[in-house]
């Protein structure tokens, strides 16, 4: 319950700064555009196996996108990505004898707010390049299997399905707090480059299936050295997991209905 409260009033704060940023963002142009594009790159998560190195079991990501361009500096952004994420304690040297491991495909939507560094537009033959920062509201799936094949969270790994201290499964959603920062550069009139680096800070502790203690001695799945007693630490409740995409995209503009052809020097 103490985690669900405090879940609830960060998202409550998100959601408000992104109602928020619709009427602070200055419109100062009629030359709003909207682009669409594709991504592809790379996935990896930090939490209880890993808990800080970034890059480690990096897996294949891609995505696409829909963004709004309100003007040169400031654009809203809709986006779906997909990856995997994986660790195993073997090749950790942080908790090695728990001998844990798990894989899960991850589904990421996002929205988000992007606010340009430099005053960039796709076509422009002056600025051309821009660096970027972002941060929005996310909501991902996700389903934990370890190596063998077993299904982590319809096993009960903490003992969630047998009440174990009144636990009980835990949902395979959640949501995130996207941010991060990346570089766009305009290719063409209509054609334009992105690289992102983003972290989802997350709100749930069970994406590795790890967390708080363990309920039985000998559960193969749960203990695979069968060398902790009912109550030890398997995890730490205390951190949340989060995880990050890294991508290069590539987008094409349309002019919307309406609206001008963006020039240099106009806005």
């Amino acid at each position: 319950m103490k985690h669900n409260r405090k879940n609830n009033t960060l998202l409550g704060i998100i959601t408000g700064l992104l109602a928020g940023f619709v009427f602070i963002v200055p419109v100062t142009s009629n030359a709003q555009t909207l682009e669409i594009g594709i991504s592809g790159g790379v996935s990896y998560y930090l939490g209880d196996i890993n808990p800080a190195l970034p890059y480690v079991y990096s897996q294949p990501a891609y995505g696409a996108m829909v963004r709004y361009n309100i003007n040169n500096r400031w654009s809203a952004r809709f986006s779906y990505s997909r990856g995997k994420l994986k660790g195993d304690d073997l090749k950790s040297n942080v908790v090695k004898n728990r001998n844990l491991n798990f894989q899960t495909n991850i589904n990421d939507f996002s929205l988000i707010g992007e606010f340009n560094f430099w005053d960039y537009f796709t076509g422009s033959r002056k600025n051309y390049f821009t660096p970027y920062i972002f941060g929005g509201i996310g909501f991902f799936t996700f389903k934990p299997f370890n190596f063998s094949g077993t299904n982590l969270n319809a096993h009960g790994t903490e003992g969630q399905n047998v009440g174990y201290n009144n636990r009980s499964p835990y949902k395979l959603w959640n949501f995130s707090f996207p941010f991060g920062f990346g570089f766009k550069y305009s290719l063409s009139d209509r054609f334009a480059l992105g690289l992102e680096w983003g972290m989802r800070k997350t709100f749930t502790d069970y994406i590795d299936d790890i967390s708080t203690t363990y309920y039985t001695n000998g559960d193969p799945v749960s203990d695979p050295t069968g060398m902790y007693d009912a109550g030890m630490q398997r995890g730490n409740e205390k951190t949340m997991d989060w995880y990050n995409f890294t991508l290069l995209s590539i987008t094409y503009k349309f002019n919307l209905y309406g609206s001008k052809k963006c020039k240099d020097n106009v806005w």
